[in-house]
């Protein structure tokens, strides 16, 4: 199978999807519009690829029609225009071909989804929970420019500056499609600020991504939840301490347990609880049907140990290394700073399409 058959396919399924929605029963849907709403962001996905396909068509067909003037051409001038025009068409299909490829590959599972993020420290003490605060910056950064919303859930700081806990949600334009790359173990190597004799400390970092879950995903019958309430300590106020404000929540099913005591109100914090928990639950049953398919997906963030890493930020030489990817970098400054992590999560797409088209072309 050729990119061209993979379009063929497309195209057949973009008709069907238009006699679906022409014919969309909203009556029998019982006013739950989701399925109509499935289909018409599958109808915008397909549409778009053949807009694109006839785009890079159009491109490749004037590109070979110059390369044939250039054999058959012979006055200088106008031999300078087409090679022009053959400079021009070549750098228009790069970012044609790239996008098409992206979009022409089957849609993964949580792709139309907010995420909620987890980042906690794991090897290396304060100095891991020094870079788990470097993290929360860098993806807060990433988040503004992209003009996704960020909501923090929880946050729980230690005694050097660094974060305990932080965990907050990401809701805009393809969240999961860049942030679903950043689950697993993040590892830097530095001198710490604590260190005197200036020797490099290896540290680990846990980033768990998970696919923000509707009660419609995950519905939980009232009577499998316990809830515990017990008095938040650290920063929060002056009730902090003072009030029953923090909830934990425990599944009972499973023995799955969610805590929270970012906000002053008892209620605000189970509501958040109840969304880490459902989205918990998601991810748990989604692993679980993946394992039990494909067998594709392993745990997301291990147990943070040191040899168990995504990435690499190694801050004497300058570099970021995704294992992945095989990708190396020498702009740590920036990635972290949040100015381009953005062409990071690029890249890093671009390899992992690359990998998968090559497997669904097989």
């Amino acid at each position: 199978m050729d990119i061209a058959a993979l379009i063929a396919k497309a195209e057949t399924r973009l008709h069907e999807i238009e006699n679906e929605l022409a014919t969309f029963d909203f009556k029998a849907a019982g006013g739950d519009t989701r399925g109509y709403q499935a289909l018409s962001r599958e109808h915008r996905r397909l549409k778009h690829i053949r807009e694109l396909w006839q785009q890079l068509t159009k491109a490749q067909g004037e590109l070979a029609g110059n390369r044939e003037l250039l054999n058959s051409e012979t006055d200088p001038q106008f031999l300078e225009i087409v090679r022009n025009d053959i400079r021009l068409l070549e750098t228009s299909c790069v970012p044609l071909e790239r996008e098409l490829k992206t979009l022409i590959l089957p849609p993964r599972p949580n792709e139309d989804r907010d995420v909620i993020v987890e980042i906690r420290p794991a090897a290396g003490g304060d100095e891991a929970g020094l870079f788990a605060g470097d993290l929360f910056r860098m993806y807060t950064r990433f988040a503004e420019r992209q003009g996704w919303r960020l909501e923090l859930l929880e946050l729980t700081e230690n005694d050097v500056g660094g974060v305990k806990e932080a965990i907050f949600s990401l809701r805009g334009n393809e969240v999961y499609r860049f942030m679903g790359y950043e689950s697993g173990v993040h590892r830097v190597q530095r001198v710490p600020v604590t260190e005197s004799a200036g020797r490099i400390h290896t540290s680990t970092v846990t980033v768990a991504i998970l696919p923000e879950a509707e009660e419609v995903d995950f519905e939980i019958n009232p009577n499998d939840l316990r809830m515990d309430t017990f008095r938040a300590s650290g920063h929060g106020g002056q009730n902090v301490n003072r009030t029953d404000s923090a909830v934990r929540l425990t599944y009972l099913p499973t023995g799955l347990s969610v805590a929270c005591q970012q906000e002053k109100s008892q209620h605000k914090n189970r509501d958040i609880a109840l969304r880490l928990l459902r989205s918990r639950l998601l991810k748990a049953k989604q692993d679980e049907e993946a394992a039990k398919y494909a067998a594709e997906r392993k745990q997301q963030v291990g147990t943070g140990e040191r040899s168990e890493r995504i990435r690499t930020y190694n801050v004497p030489q300058n570099r970021v290394t995704d294992h992945r990817f095989g990708i190396s970098r020498h702009d740590l400054p920036e990635v972290v700073g949040g100015t381009a992590f953005d062409s990071l999560l690029e890249e890093i797409i671009t390899r992992d399409v690359e990998q998968r088209l090559a497997d669904e072309l097989k």
